[in-house]
């Protein structure tokens, strides 16, 4: 039997999308981060350490992830009348 190695290769969204994938991993990761690294330092490790994380999360990402569509193309502005482009 051949092996297609593209059959089982995972299909990309198109590179529409990335305006959006791109803020939506970005909220996740770091808030994922902030929320356990703040939630840890005011309440301690503890057993109910899971609940309060995951909940201080949610609220965290429910603003972020917003937040992060609407400043990410100012953000990009700046970073563009800061560094120079990159040439091939």
């Amino acid at each position: 039997m051949n092996y297609n190695p593209g059959y089982f290769s995972r299909r990309k969204l198109p590179a529409k999308y990335s305006a959006v994938i791109t803020p939506l991993i970005l909220s996740l990761m770091m808030t994922l981060i902030v929320s356990l690294i703040a939630t840890v330092r005011n309440l301690g490790i503890h057993a109910d350490l899971p609940y309060h994380w995951v909940t201080a999360w949610a609220l965290s990402w429910i603003i972020a992830f917003p937040t992060l569509l609407l400043v990410l193309p100012l953000v990009r502005r700046i970073v563009n009348s800061i560094c120079d482009t990159p040439t091939r």
